[in-house]
């Protein structure tokens, strides 16, 4: 399947010419440290040390945040943005048809966001193995990093299309919308959090439903269907934000 020149371009400059490996460094320096932290610092005291089910899970919230987190920056081509052609010129120029430019997008989105997942998976595994989970819960939440990292790295192709000539408000843009959806997911219902529902699933501990117009939902479902919706929403405004660049 020929994923066009955008596909080629975006492995060219964040794999071949190694602009992205500095996201991969990010990734690894930070989320090292938070795992053997987890693993040691509680204290020295045998029975002091951290319950290996907290190990795994402090692990997964860690590499979720991280994730989501550069799949945002990588979208925006905040990484060496100097690198890549501008839409206007594929869009006008070259006359690459708006389905092409965003298979392009999302397909160079999805090779990052499996990136990250497999450069975090050693670790995970490692931490599922001192814990003793079982094997098919650690391939459950590698599906779910991979799953967060495309419903919240949308967001950053939302920004580099709508606003691909201004990089100051797509930085600003990228990092409020990560902030405020972290914050207001925790607040108004913890279940809908990545980062609340992750250490509910771990801990086999129960969540409350989430309860609209007076009926009750399954919280599984609220928190699938949310962010369900989050991608949509991304992918139709996203779109809406390529036509507008053709119309202008």
């Amino acid at each position: 399947m020929n994923l066009g020149p955008l596909f080629r371009e975006g492995v060219e400059v964040h794999v071949a010419e190694g602009h992205g490996f500095a996201a991969y460094f990010y990734l690894l320096i930070l989320l090292v440290p938070v795992a053997f932290l987890a693993l040691f610092l509680p204290g020295l005291d045998a029975q002091l040390w951290i319950a290996p089910g907290a190990f795994f899970t402090t692990s997964a919230v860690a590499a979720m945040i991280l994730i989501t987190y550069f799949t945002l920056r990588v979208a925006n081509q905040e990484f060496a943005p100097w690198r890549f052609v501008p839409l206007r010129r594929r869009l006008m120029e070259e006359k690459l048809a708006l389905g092409e430019v965003a298979r392009g997008h999302l397909a160079i989105l999805c090779l990052q966001v499996l990136i990250f997942t497999l450069l975090a998976a050693p670790l995970l595994v490692w931490a599922g193995a001192i814990a003793r989970v079982p094997a098919a819960r650690i391939a459950a939440v590698l599906l779910l990093l991979f799953f967060y990292g495309l419903a919240y790295g949308i967001w950053g192709l939302v920004a580099l299309a709508a606003w691909e000539r201004k990089l100051e408000i797509r930085q600003v843009f990228v990092r409020a919308f990560f902030i405020s959806a972290m914050i207001l997911t925790a607040v108004l219902y913890p279940p809908l959090n990545p980062a609340g529902f992750l250490l509910a699933y771990l801990g086999d501990k129960e969540m409350a439903p989430l309860v609209l117009w007076g009926r009750p939902w399954p919280p599984v479902a609220a928190h699938f269907l949310f962010h369900l919706f989050l991608l949509g929403a991304g992918l139709w405004l996203y779109h809406r934000a390529l036509r507008r660049e053709i119309d202008s």
